[in-house]
């Protein structure tokens, strides 16, 4: 642990709250009224400040913006019926950014520090955390080079910023799902474990044609053969086949969700079996077929628990029962909605309080 991180606090003259519709969020669009930010050059982090949001300037010759060293988390703040505030499971949150970073020649932040900063920039802005259900305060800490070089070759200076956004939920629908076995998400030896923005500008050509189809959201499938479900577009994907909760393994081409692991611990504590293990699309095909396939969801930060409602794949569309009426992904959110908002014990040490 090192000693407490050193802040520097400019508020904002004027805030935006009075004027901001927490009716009528839409996820991503509304920012708070302030943001967090640092830099790295000579090897260190310095700079740490919270400033009233708003424009940076950059030079065009920013090698993020050539070579895509960019990459960031997602993390959920929540306000508890006791007027306490707790960051969910930020320490899971800070390992995956530290391995983002890695992969990308990119330093990393100690996790002290980047657990510090969050809490520091939500503290100042914890007045804009909604307190309606389903509702929260969606934290974005990102990093970015800022070498003036036109080479290929990693940034010797970086720009670390946080920003707040209150957030309502992200689907309020069942999803409509396509399985996509022509387009590539990530290959084995990539980067598919890292939250890369490039892997999410690759991901948004097939995911446009997919939504131009009528369809919510992909089903990624392997590189390779195009034979194994991988992960949906803004989440990892999890089943119940026949009472078993099964998930493709987080390996180097899948993201290592946080929501995913809280809900594999919740199946433990439930006493529910679970597989990490491939599927096949021709197994979810068939267990679609024969009612075997109990749920199906999407587990992310900004989704949440997202209930499938049909799955097409091969011409052919396949629909699951009422997300009402499907016993353990139900659970599983009542559960955690629970724990998140302080109205259940939090047996595991969840929840970070921001004091």
């Amino acid at each position: 642990m090192t000693d407490t991180l050193d802040i520097k606090i400019t508020k904002t003259s004027k805030s935006r709250l009075a004027e901001t519709d927490f009716s009528n969020l839409v996820f991503g669009r509304t920012f708070s009224d302030h943001m967090l930010v640092a830099d790295y050059s000579d090897g260190e982090w310095k700079n740490f400040e919270i400033v009233p949001y708003g424009e940076i300037t950059v030079s065009p010759g920013i090698s993020a913006l050539h070579y895509g060293q960019s990459f960031f988390e997602g993390i959920k703040a929540y306000k508890h019926a006791d007027g306490k505030v707790s960051i969910f499971r930020p320490d899971k949150n800070a390992q995956r950014f530290n391995k983002s970073a890695e992969r990308l020649c990119m330093p990393t932040i100690p996790e002290d520090v980047f657990l510090q900063s969050l809490a520091a920039i939500v503290d100042v802005d914890r007045d804009w955390i909604p307190g309606a259900p389903g509702h929260s305060l969606y934290i974005r800490p990102f990093m970015f080079a800022t070498d003036q070089y036109l080479g290929v070759a990693p940034s010797k200076t970086y720009k670390y910023i946080v920003l707040l956004c209150p957030v309502g939920p992200y689907f309020t629908k069942p999803l409509r799902v396509k399985i996509e076995t022509h387009y590539t998400r990530s290959a084995e030896g990539g980067m598919g474990f890292a939250k890369s923005s490039g892997n999410y500008g690759g991901s948004m050509f097939p995911a446009k044609k997919a939504t131009e189809e009528g369809f919510d959201q992909l089903i990624w499938t392997d590189a390779k053969e195009h034979k194994y479900i991988e992960e949906m577009g803004a989440a990892n994907a999890m089943f119940v086949i026949d009472g078993t909760v099964v998930t493709p393994p987080a390996l180097d081409t899948i993201l290592d969700g946080v929501t995913r692991d809280t809900v594999i611990q919740l199946a433990h504590d439930f006493g529910v079996p679970v597989e990490e293990r491939k599927v096949s699309v021709d197994e979810l095909i068939e267990t679609a077929r024969n009612g075997k396939l109990n749920d199906a969801f999407g587990a992310g930060t900004a989704a949440t628990i997202a209930p499938v409602g049909s799955i097409f794949a091969n011409g052919e569309e396949y629909f699951l029962t009422a997300p009402e009426n499907r016993e353990f992904s139900q659970k599983v959110l009542k559960t955690l909605d629970a724990i998140r908002y302080g109205n259940a014990p939090d047996t595991h040490g969840w929840n970070y309080l921001v004091s």
